[in-house]
């Protein structure tokens, strides 16, 4: 009876100890997990979601109201600037849809990209839309500085040789030629790789011994800074000018007053776009030039033999992030802001035309102007003309 009772508690003793060491053995991997993602607060599936979103709905929304600017526009040269802004939504809208949701089915395998993209040629995909996207994006910003510069500066020269056939083939010029540098890693120069989290693919900054790496990566890095400094020093001149001409016209008149509004604004909208494009843009293209120089990748940031990461993987994610979130802004802060505070200027100045002109009921002025009044539509497009292409109208 004795032995039995002991073999009894040996048992129990047993079962006890065996399911303390299960629980252990469960609770530690699901400790590791949850100090892996606290310390990675930033990977979340929302985050794409959200960006994906939002820039379809902007680029969306933007190349609209272009396609209806475009059609109605008499003065040729107010479709320079229009082919412009809509290459530009275009590029931003594509840029989103062909790699956000990747992105997103990559977060629903469990960050497991071999789960979606066994092959590898996913990732390929995926760097090369990266690269023409993201340069596309600048280069276009870049025109555009240009072109209102131009229009500004050297408005006779601007009107006799800026003709849409040459916005045209500078458009397919760009969109050409960064095409055929996002492939040189598909004919063996330069290298896309996998990036931490494990969610997208970019080019690779660490891998030296690959053919062409280090040059293809500062190229980009390189072109992506000079596209940066072209469109700041542009808009520059093209502040210096307005704020210049608008001295020049200072009296009590109606005209200098409402060019002086229209300078204000653009004024404000060039200074957004330069806050926009430097907050965005900055901190992937030098971390960029970092990294490139001291021979690390965030793809190293996944590797489990590292006691600690080379790099601030969660700041890499975050630039690359703003980066993104470039392709969302330049709608907004190009066209969308700027028809709203084209709404309100309309409306003060059917307000302003409704005491100067005798008997004239007041009238409101919508953005397309086509069933009003015909002096409340000639301001009103003259107001959207001038507000398109950055103050043309005043040449």
């Amino acid at each position: 009876m004795t032995s039995k009772c002991e073999s009894s508690d040996v048992l129990h003793q047993n079962l006890s100890a065996g399911t303390m060491m299960l629980e252990s053995n469960v609770s530690k991997p699901l400790q590791d997990s949850a100090g892996k993602s606290g310390s990675c607060g930033s990977v979340s599936v929302v985050f794409p979601i959200t960006m994906m979103v939002t820039g379809m709905v902007g680029n969306s929304l933007a190349m609209l109201l272009v396609y209806n600017a475009y059609r109605r526009k008499e003065n040729k040269r107010k479709k320079s600037f229009l082919l412009c802004i809509g290459s530009l939504a275009l590029a931003d809208l594509f840029g989103q849809l062909l790699t956000s949701p990747i992105v997103i089915s990559v977060y629903r395998a469990g960050l497991k990209w071999d789960r979606v993209d066994s092959s590898g040629t996913l990732c390929a995909f995926f760097g090369v839309c990266m690269t023409t996207f993201g340069l596309c994006s600048l280069f276009l910003a870049s025109a555009m500085a240009i072109e209102r510069s131009l229009a500004i500066t050297a408005p006779y020269w601007y009107s006799n040789y800026m003709k849409t056939t040459v916005t045209k083939q500078v458009l397919v010029i760009i969109w050409c030629l960064v095409l055929l540098f996002a492939l040189l890693p598909v004919a063996g120069v330069g290298k896309y790789t996998l990036q931490w989290p494990g969610t997208w693919c970019f080019i690779s900054t660490g891998d030296k011994d690959v053919t062409g790496n280090t040059f293809f990566a500062t190229t980009f890095a390189v072109l992506g800074i000079f596209s940066l400094l072209v469109t700041l020093s542009c808009n520059v001149v093209t502040i210096r000018a307005l704020v210049t001409r608008c001295k020049s016209k200072s009296s009590s008149t109606q005209s200098s007053k409402q060019w002086e509004r229209l300078t204000t604004e653009t004024v404000v909208q060039l200074m957004g776009i330069m806050c926009v494009l430097l907050t965005c843009w900055s901190p992937l293209l030098v971390l960029m030039l970092k990294m490139i120089s001291t021979h690390t990748s965030s793809h190293y940031c996944k590797s489990a033999a590292l006691p600690s990461p080379p790099m601030d993987c969660n700041f890499f994610l975050i630039a690359i992030r703003l980066a993104s979130l470039n392709q969302i802004l330049d709608p907004w802060v190009y066209l969308l802001l700027r028809e709203i505070l084209l709404r309100k200027f309309c409306q003060v100045a059917s307000a302003v035309s409704k005491w100067s002109l005798e008997g004239q009921k007041e009238t409101q002025c919508p953005l397309d102007g086509l069933n009003k009044n015909d002096n409340i539509q000639k301001q009103c497009l003259n107001v959207e003309n001038s507000n398109l292409n950055g103050g043309n109208e005043e040449e």
